[in-house]
This record gives C-alpha cells, sequence and structure tokens, in this order.
C-alpha cells in the first residue's frame, strides 16, 4: 500500500513537473520575454535569481502604496482647481516623503521574503531529492546535508 502512495506520488509529481515545464517555456517563448532576456537587464536578471526575486517581491508589494500616492497626488490636484493650492504642495510633499519611508520598509521586507524563499526552496527540494529517491546509491549522495558526518577520529582508526 505505501509503494502504490509512493508511485501515484510519484506519478503527479511527474504530472505536475511536465506541465510547469510547458508553462515556462510557453513564457519564454513568448516574443516580449525573449525581447526582454536580451536585454542587458534581462541577461544581468537570468545571471542573479536572487536579483529577480527580489526585484519581482518588491514590485508586488509595492503596487499599493504607489497607487495609494497616486490617487493622492490626483485627489489634491483636483482640489487645486478649486482653489486650494498652498495645501496641495504640502499634502504632496508629506505623501511623497511617506511613500519613500513605506518603499523603504518595503525594500526590506522584500529583501527577507526573497531569503525565506530561497532558503525554503533550497530546503524542500533537498527533502524532495531525498525522500523519493527510488535508488538506493543515490540516496546517500543526496540527503549528505541531512546525515551527520563521521567523526575524524573513527576514520583514523580503521
Amino acid at each position: 500500500m505505501a509503494k502504490e502512495e509512493n508511485l501515484n506520488t510519484s506519478r503527479d509529481l511527474q504530472d505536475l513537473q511536465r506541465k510547469l515545464s510547458l508553462l515556462i517555456e510557453s513564457i519564454l517563448n513568448n516574443s516580449k520575454v525573449v525581447a526582454f532576456m536580451k536585454s542587458p537587464v534581462g541577461q544581468y536578471l537570468d545571471r542573479h535569481p536572487f536579483a529577480a526575486l527580489t526585484l519581482l517581491v518588491f514590485i508586488a508589494l509595492s503596487a499599493v502604496p504607489v497607487a495609494f500616492f497616486l490617487f493622492l497626488v490626483v485627489l489634491t490636484s483636483l482640489a487645486a482647481f478649486v482653489g486650494i493650492i498652498l495645501l496641495e504642495g504640502l499634502v504632496i510633499s508629506v505623501g511623497g516623503l511617506s511613500l519613500l519611508c513605506v518603499l523603504c520598509g518595503l525594500g526590506f521586507v522584500s529583501l527577507v521574503i526573497s531569503t525565506t524563499i530561497i532558503a525554503s526552496h533550497v530546503v524542500i527540494s533537498s527533502l524532495i531529492n531525498c525522500g523519493l529517491s527510488s535508488r538506493p546509491q543515490d540516496l546517500s549522495s543526496n540527503c549528505q546535508l541531512l546525515t551527520k558526518p563521521a567523526d575524524s577520529e573513527d576514520l583514523n582508526q580503521e
């Protein structure tokens, strides 16, 4: 029964891997993605995946504060048409400084989230490689992080 569940899990993971591979292939074959990947920024991000992940998380987290700031600017601009010009400059200045503070905080948070995602990816992939290895000879090489290293004294005695 355990072998059957392990076989079903293995098949499910292979199906998931195949679907993800097709999705990634279709994204990478998109003409806009190809043009971006040929640009210097795309090549840099391709060589530095942690920077790419951090940039992605930062953009996702900063979307709401930037949208709120733009809404505030439009609202104060409409108020300026009514005649409150002095208040508009003050509100936009305070809003700009607030946005700067929020974006700096989000930069730090995106670094922390990216680090957590990378660490989780490394741990989970090593656990999956160790747990789903069907060949016993590969198990010892794949699970080096999980096994206790032999003492140097034991090696010297032999």
